[in-house]
């Protein structure tokens, strides 16, 4: 009698659907839970004659957030629904930002998409064109930017077969059109990552899966090497990881964490994935103590997970680099607690592990946090942010948005600060119990780029924002406070820099750059300027290389910014 995988094998053998005999295999009990089917059809949006309601815009001491599924006029769109987002930042013009989401053209249905807007203005406005391949069922979006500043979109969709496949989307020479899409092997719960260090791997990508629901079962991992021209055959990887993320170190090592086979929670390496033409190999297969396990069906978000596992990697020139983080929203083994954020560090490379660390801060185990997620940013700081319910007056699932960061690589974390109201994450399903299974972050020197979902308009939409450490959570009791955060990226930076600040109310800026003796190098800004997030970009080739400080002046207040040009 054949075995269950050798049956499935023989089956890819003569072409006849993968995803159709997965459920013959031993499929493990939470991998069970999610994935991704088609089972209600397309009922189209005519953004000719939809309705639409004010946006949701809000601004604080350091965060600032938007809606992004906004109509042409920039209003919000009544009667659909927009969740699990994912983000990519251009290397080359931080302004342009695009967001990937499952659009739902239609709360009366769950059928999905593959929505995106883009920004080109540093997430102050957004442009939703539609969805790429619109009324294709797609799913489990991942955004990736390249180092020229091409976006990539990665999309899950099931063919007439039934077979699990992904498409990896991409655009050129700093356009926002999307092309026709790559066949990229592809399988539910994927993630991509690509190299941006400036290594033999730059521009490689890399894309991983759940092994139960693969296109190429009973292998889940595939690279291009030529800037997504073609992806490679599937391979396998140890421990055979889920819902989980990938990360590139400094010397183009890969690191993959998710879900494993042995252990709750586990990460592998490889040092050759970069080299062209490499057979891969795993170096390294560890797990790490997150002292909990990945999980779904919580209350929160009842058909979704708690959150994927995170890993990401110090590429700074700090005392950190080459550290490896991996963090996570867990069900806690040590006490009842049903979620909480947890954190580990490797500082040898991801052989060992350190003991795990709790973010959130909050004393009781009832509390959920969920949607936990990391980025490292190139200084070395690292930010995390996640969904709490410690806000809620009933104690039950009504959640806000958190934010911690850590400036000594992991041992100590900021003070747990709200940045949004509170919210009822049950509003708005689009015939699916849940706000999807992620959020997405991308750290720069100055702050995080979010891309995030919520119900605060009364619907279930997708959100930019932008979080400025050090300048959230400050006295917001202080009236005269006119300058609420002040931040620059990139930064270091060669010829250009964009400044963004945010005013509390409408103030005359003086905004100057001085050198180290305290000398006035450029006036930059001079004018009356209205409450709000505002950007300013500093042309600066003809600047000589050294450290200044941006002065700006409003008010009665002045802020200083260290800038550094290379």
């Amino acid at each position: 009698m054949l075995k269950k995988n050798t049956i499935l094998l023989f089956a890819v053998a003569l072409g006849i659907s993968s995803a159709a005999y997965t459920q013959s295999v031993d499929v493990p009990e939470k991998a069970k839970m999610h994935h991704e089917v088609p089972d209600e059809k397309s009922i189209p949006m005519d953004l000719e004659v939809i309705k639409t309601s004010p946006a949701y815009t809000f601004e604080s001491a350091g965060f600032f957030t938007t809606q992004a599924n906004v109509s042409s006029s920039g209003q919000n769109i009544l009667g659909d629904a927009a969740n699990e987002p994912s983000i990519a930042v251009d290397p080359t013009n931080p302004d342009r930002i695009m967001i990937g989401w499952r659009q739902f053209d239609n709360v009366s249905s769950n059928f999905r998409q593959a929505g995106y807007a883009y920004s080109l203005d540093a997430g102050q406005t957004w442009t939703f064109p539609g969805s790429i391949d619109a009324g294709v069922f797609r799913s489990d979006p991942v955004l990736d930017c390249d180092p020229d500043g091409n976006f990539y979109y990665n999309s899950l969709t099931v063919t007439a077969s039934d077979d699990f496949i992904c498409t990896v989307y991409k655009t050129a020479d700093g356009t926002v059109e999307w092309d026709e899409g790559t066949f990229a092997q592809g399988g539910d719960k994927q993630w991509m990552r690509i190299d941006k260090t400036d290594g033999v791997g730059a521009g490689n990508n890399y894309s991983f899966w759940t092994k139960y629901w693969s296109y190429c079962y009973p292998q889940y991992f595939t690279r291009s090497t030529n800037l997504g021209t073609s992806y490679e055959p599937c391979t396998t990887i140890p421990g055979e990881p889920y819902w989980g993320t990938l990360a590139v170190g400094p010397d183009g090592e890969l690191f993959i964490v998710g879900a494993g086979e042995f252990n709750d929670v586990m990460v592998t390496k490889s040092v050759n994935a970069q080299i062209q033409g490499s057979t891969i190999t795993w170096t390294q297969y560890s797990p790490v103590d997150l002292d909990g396990q990945l999980t779904g069906w919580t209350n929160v978000n009842p058909a979704g997970l708690l959150g994927q596992a995170w890993v990401d990697v110090d590429i700074s020139d700090g005392p950190g680099r080459g550290y490896v983080y991996v963090l996570a929203s867990v069900d806690r083994a040590s006490n009842t607690d049903p979620g909480d954020v947890m954190f580990a560090r490797s500082t040898d490379g991801g052989l060992s592990w350190d003991p795990p660390v709790r973010i959130n801060d909050d004393i009781s185990v009832t509390n959920i946090q969920w949607f936990g997620t990391m980025s490292v940013a190139p200084n070395g700081r690292i930010d995390a942010i996640w969904l709490d319910t410690r806000s809620d007056p009933w104690g039950q699932y009504k959640s806000a948005l958190f934010y911690s960061y850590s400036e000594d690589q992991g041992v100590t974390w900021s003070a747990n600060v709200q940045l949004s109201d509170i919210f009822d994450p049950h509003v708005g399903w689009p015939q699916q119990e849940k706000m999807g299974d992620y959020f997405d972050m991308i750290s720069d020197e100055g702050g995080a780029h979010l891309a995030w979902a919520n119900t605060l308009n009364g619907e279930q939409d997708v959100y930019y924002a932008y979080i400025t450490p050090g300048s959230v959570g400050v006295d917001e009791a202080n009236p005269d406070r006119v300058i609420t955060g002040i931040s620059n990226y990139p930064n270091p930076f060669t010829d250009q820099t964009t400044i963004r600040y945010t005013l509390g109310e409408e103030s005359q800026v003086k905004l100057v750059v001085y050198d180290i003796y305290g000398k006035a190098v450029q006036e930059l800004l001079n004018e009356v300027m209205p409450a709000g997030t505002h950007t300013i970009t500093y042309l600066a080739e003809d600047l000589p290389a050294g450290v200044y400080f941006c002065r700006m002046f409003a008010g009665n207040g002045v802020e200083s910014l260290s800038i550094l040009k290379r």
